[in-house]
């Protein structure tokens, strides 16, 4: 029965998640082309408070716990667990005061309308997984970048996303450079759970009556840190201690 009603609800959710990819690519081209920076930046930020109401469509909703204020006078690197695509809206949308770019593969670039304009000019940085000097020399530049504008980035150190939920071991060569070139950092970390269950049934139908829930965790100062392999394993062990174990729904 789970499965008839997701395959029903899975239809206006496509419909309604490929009418905001359209419109708000034109939305964000206009806006960066036209008004620069802020007005893309805003446009972005009311992108992903729709693809969250297409989350609604399917009985799904986003609780978000954060307790903590932020300062905006200094670059912050957001770390968290990675189960599915739709961690990434409700991290721009809660975290939006923090300006969230994005360590992305090079493939999600092109293609993709809304979400590939994005990456490619609102300040994240695209990589080539294949190609580990590209890949470290981009990150090298965007930490620079970062702390140029006091701006965040959001990495996902697992590397690809969990499709059962279980976490993956965090990879370090990419956070210990974002880490050198941003040495004025505040770490942010970020549990995630439930969102794997999204497509439990793969890309059709979308599951339904999920909480997706976002768990922000106390702030760290990366120059307080002499070790960069102690923290990654304190911010590993705090994210991995708020992962819900697996059942299957």
């Amino acid at each position: 029965m789970r499965k008839v009603i997701a395959s029903i609800l899975s239809v206006p959710f496509y419909l309604a998640f490929g009418l905001c990819l359209v419109i708000f690519h034109v939305v964000q081209v206009i806006c960066f082309k036209g008004f620069g920076y802020q007005a893309h930046k805003k446009s972005v930020d009311i992108f992903n408070f729709f693809l969250l109401r297409c989350l609604n469509l399917l009985g799904n909703w986003v609780s978000f716990e954060n307790n903590f204020n932020f300062k905006r006078n200094q670059p912050h690197i957001i770390i968290a667990n990675h189960q599915s695509m739709f961690d990434i809206p409700p991290l721009i949308w809660h975290l939006r005061q923090l300006h969230p770019k994005f360590i992305s593969k090079k493939e999600l670039g092109k293609g993709i309308p809304g979400i590939s304009y994005n990456l490619k000019h609102g300040g994240s940085v695209l990589i080539d997984r294949n190609d580990r000097n590209q890949a470290l020399n981009a990150i090298s530049k965007f930490g620079q970048y970062l702390n140029q504008f006091n701006r965040s980035a959001v990495i996902f150190p697992e590397g690809t996303r969990s499709r059962t939920g279980k976490p993956k071991a965090f990879s370090r060569n990419g956070l210990k450079t974002l880490f050198e070139h941003c040495p004025t950092a505040k770490i942010v970390s970020v549990s995630i759970n439930n969102s794997w269950k999204l497509q439990k049934f793969g890309m059709f139908p979308m599951n339904v009556g999920l909480n997706l829930k976002f768990k922000v965790h106390q702030t760290l100062d990366l120059a307080e840190f002499d070790n960069y392999d102690t923290l990654i394993d304190q911010v590993e062990a705090t994210i991995t201690e708020h992962i819900l174990p697996v059942k299957t729904t």
